[in-house]
């Protein structure tokens, strides 16, 4: 194999590819980037057996083949040459280094033979949509940071994707880890109705919103009971779903809480941040306490002392002292695109319904603390 192309193509699909290899493998050729030139480009790809990225860039390829390399050491190197160099790859004679040239560097890097590296894009696809890149990538932007971390309940470390009929076919997102929900929804792309509802794991939701940098794209969806495939631009990711079944999340989305409270949403962010710097880093509690036209923040921690601060608010149901985790509502207010966000409440004990003020397609659901 001899294959020579620009230094910044070659960055950009080493940069997109080797997030996937995991630093410590115990199986070697899982630490490599299979390469492979022919036809007027070079074809990179990565795997960890669970989670899958190829991308092909334009090359001048003078002799075909393929051949595997160290992904993270490629990338380093090729990351410090020269902006605007020319990299040359070539298998030596012996077939056993690919020697990497750039202006007046030289590097040898040993090689695992192709036929090793696994491939995860064999079986097949039972529904294929195609979905704008701006309304994907907000399905995950406002979903995402509710995923559970909690390994024990493995179905819900991922976001699960599903149709709903709603006013017309849509197409949503739902992530909890059982303290806070949070579900987006868009309009369901033609196609996608009567898919299959998948969990898609947090690494791979990740990759995917790293991918998804240009909103004017399309992104092409294939999905089968097990794994998904999105193909957007040159790049291609194939990943295993996660086999399980997502819980009835419908059922502890508040349906009647009739106290509604609406409030300025950076004036409330800055505040809960501000008093929350008192709380310990385990109990993480705030105590909201609403009444007509006014809430007080209040936090105490025995260890180090207390704060206190409020607020002007629009509320006029009876008065109410309700806990929530600090980190969980700073969580939600972020992903708040309104000025005003609106809190539903019913009592102390009961989930919280958050919303945005204006008509959207998000909500999302905050277990309360004891405080």
């Amino acid at each position: 194999m001899k294959v020579t192309l620009e230094r910044t193509d070659l960055l950009k699909s080493l940069t997109h590819v080797h997030r996937v290899v995991e630093r410590r493998n115990t199986i070697p050729i899982l630490s490599n980037v299979l390469l492979r030139a022919d036809g007027g480009e070079l074809r990179l790809k990565a795997t960890d057996l669970d989670l899958e990225i190829s991308e092909t860039v334009p090359a001048m390829v003078e002799a075909p083949g393929a051949t595997t390399v160290p992904a993270h050491m490629l990338y380093d190197i090729v990351r410090k040459l020269p902006e605007g160099s020319q990299v040359v790859m070539e298998t030596s004679s012996d077939q056993t280094t690919l020697e990497i040239r750039a202006g007046r560097s030289r590097f040898a890097l040993q090689m695992l033979p192709e036929a090793d590296f696994p491939d995860l894009t064999a079986g097949d696809f039972t529904h294929s949509f195609e979905v704008p890149a701006a309304d994907f990538r907000k399905l995950i932007d406002r979903t995402q940071f509710a995923i559970s971390t909690e390994e024990t309940r493995y179905y819900l470390n991922g976001i699960y994707f599903h149709t709903v009929d709603a006013d017309g076919p849509r197409f949503r997102a739902v992530a909890t880890d059982g303290h806070r929900l949070a579900q987006a929804e868009v309009p369901a792309p033609a196609g996608a109705v009567g898919m299959p509802g998948i969990i898609v794991p947090r690494k791979t939701v990740g990759e995917i919103q790293k991918l998804l940098d240009e909103p004017e794209a399309n992104v092409a969806i294939e999905l089968s009971e097990t794994k998904i495939r999105l193909t957007t631009g040159p790049v291609v990711l194939t990943s295993k779903l996660i086999d399980g079944t997502f819980p009835d999340y419908g059922r502890v989305i508040p349906q009647g809480n009739d106290k509604e409270l609406r409030l300025e949403r950076d004036e409330f962010e800055r505040a809960v941040d501000r008093v929350s710097t008192i709380s310990s880093e385990r109990g993480r509690a705030v105590k909201l306490a609403m009444s007509e036209g006014r809430m007080v923040l209040t936090v105490n921690n025995p260890d180090s002392g207390s704060a206190t601060e409020e607020l002007v608010v629009e509320y006029d149901a009876e008065p109410i002292e309700i806990g929530f985790n600090s980190r969980y509502l700073l969580d939600i207010a972020n992903q708040l695109t309104s000025d005003t966000a609106i809190f539903r409440l019913a009592d102390p004990g009961s989930p919280t319904l958050v919303q945005n003020s204006t008509a959207d397609d998000t909500l999302y659901v905050l277990m309360p603390m004891r405080v």
